[in-house]
């Protein structure tokens, strides 16, 4: 047409291309909103409606301030994983439920991408606060060369618990921690710290003063008043043989459980060194346990190529981690220091001084046998405290409980599964919906992202798939519109009163 100096051809040449061009603009208009405007998943958990689907997430007017910005290169920590603690009345409770019951909880918890994806666990090594009752491996007294160890106990609790849990994620990650030593390493020469007597004493002070406890009975353990250990010295003897046999016990440990097709991958030397309890415990001081790990713990791991960490720290000290971390001998074998109950106040000192130390959250504070939602809004507070301040693995306490959730010692603690007294029922308390919240999502090898904007009340994590996890609470009374920025995109949706909520894009 224009060859032919047409007004007419060229007219009609002008409008197709026109037309043409409209057509290839609206076209790639349309591919850069589908490139930057990803489909956002989303979950959402109240206390009478958990783990709920929620439809697509608005997207606010350009030019929106958001509450929350994220940015994806902003990074910090590796997450190593999530998980909870393998206790002998988890199973015994679990035990109560018919079998398909049971592996339909422990598929939920284990199995990868189904439910909870939990990636490593903890276990302790003999009798905890919530065994069935009081053992330890070797009762012989002055058997130093263990002669009479023996795992046999476990084989009712906890190593069919393990396996089954190995079962649905082959791929765990355990590692192990005593209460107590044998009972004859002490210098009390019994398996508590503090005289039940004493907590008797308290107990009744506290309710008379109307007080609220988390002990609900107390039962004798046997302890006079002046066998009691005290925070700040070591009731573990302090004497070579008993060192050196300490240390064989864990090495016959891990051989023993590796036996039963159980990997150990770590240890930490001691749980909760400070504290005296009526249940299972063994005061240490910093030093004595810097000694035990660096001449003896340490050096009989290394043969086994199993990992020392320190812990679990309870008190808001730093200068107990100094102590290790400052020690050579010591030093060389500590691959990790975890963190529990008021351990979590020294932990952005620990983070700041030691930056290139791998941090664990040990155990989850363990309420009070009610799994209401103040407790499951607890153990949110908690997460974003330990994640933000640099962990890299966050576990719960107790995975199952009988309702009450009393320890054999009378202590009433949370739980994620509740199993009914008659063993006919369970149900998933709301403190499980909190881990399945991040750990469902946020999976090992993911990065936690560094927020910034004026609401805090978030966590945000990018995976090695490059997918983004953002966890938002909203812990009001009421509904509120919370924004979030990600990559240029202000996302605004409405949040349901005291309510946890997961977005994935």
């Amino acid at each position: 047409f224009i060859k032919s100096g047409s007004v007419l051809g060229f007219l009609i040449y002008f409008s197709t291309m026109k037309k043409k061009s409209l057509f290839l603009a609206l076209a790639a208009g349309t591919l850069l909103s589908c490139q930057h405007t990803p489909e956002v998943a989303w979950v959402s958990t109240t206390f009478d409606e958990p783990w709920v689907t929620q439809p697509a997430v608005p997207v606010s007017e350009t030019g929106k301030e958001a509450d929350i910005v994220i940015d994806p290169a902003n990074t910090r920590q590796t997450i190593d994983g999530f998980g909870t603690c393998f206790n002998e009345l988890g199973w015994v409770s679990l035990n109560k439920l018919d079998a398909s019951v049971r592996d339909s909880i422990l598929n939920e918890m284990f199995t990868p991408g189904v439910g909870a994806n939990f990636t490593i666990c903890r276990m302790p090594v003999a009798a905890n606060d919530f065994a069935v009752d009081w053992y330890s491996y070797n009762e012989t007294a002055g058997d130093f060369e263990m002669k009479d160890f023996s795992i046999d106990h476990d084989r009712q609790t906890l190593i069919p618990f393990i396996q089954a849990a190995l079962r649905y994620q082959p791929d765990l990650k355990i590692w192990a921690s005593p209460w107590c030593p044998p009972s004859w390493m002490k210098y009390n020469k019994h398996y508590a710290g503090l005289s039940t007597m004493k907590m008797a004493r308290l107990l009744k002070e506290r309710l008379k003063d109307g007080e609220s406890t988390y002990m609900t009975r107390v039962v004798d353990n046997g302890l006079p008043e002046d066998k009691e250990g005290k925070e700040g010295t070591d009731m573990f003897i302090q004497e070579d043989a008993y060192l050196k046999a300490y240390a064989l016990y864990f090495s016959k440990f891990i051989d023993a459980y590796r036996q039963e097709g159980i990997d150990i991958f770590a240890v930490m030397p001691q749980n909760e060194f400070n504290s005296a309890q009526i249940f299972p415990s063994c005061c240490w001081t910093a030093k004595g346990l810097a000694n035990f790990v660096g001449k003896y713990l340490g050096p009989a791991m290394a043969e086994k190529n199993v990992e020392v960490m320190f812990g679990t720290m309870e008190r808001a000290n730093r200068a107990l981690v100094d102590t290790i971390l400052q020690d050579k001998d010591c030093a060389r074998f500590v691959k990790g220091v975890g963190f529990q109950w008021a351990g979590k106040d020294a932990l952005p000192k620990v983070q700041a001084k030691y930056p290139d130390i791998k941090l664990y959250q040990t155990e989850q504070e363990c309420g009070n046998g009610k799994n209401d939602w103040k407790g499951a809004a607890h153990s949110w507070d908690l997460m974003k405290h330990y994640l933000k301040n640099g962990v890299s693995v966050y576990e719960y306490w107790n995975t199952s409980l009988m309702e009450g959730g009393i320890s054999r010692w009378g202590w009433a603690q949370n739980s994620l599964v509740v199993v009914d007294e008659n063993g006919k029922s369970f149900r998933y308390t709301p403190e499980y919906y909190i881990m399945k919240h991040v750990s469902h999502y946020v999976l090992p090898g993911a990065k936690r992202i560094e927020t910034s904007g004026s609401y805090e009340d978030v966590l945000a994590f990018v995976n090695t798939d490059n997918s983004i996890v953002v966890v938002i609470g909203n812990a009001e009374p009421t509904d509120k519109v919370v924004s979030f920025q990600i990559n240029g995109i202000v996302y605004s949706p409405t949040l349901k009163a005291n309510s946890v909520n997961t977005f994935k894009l």
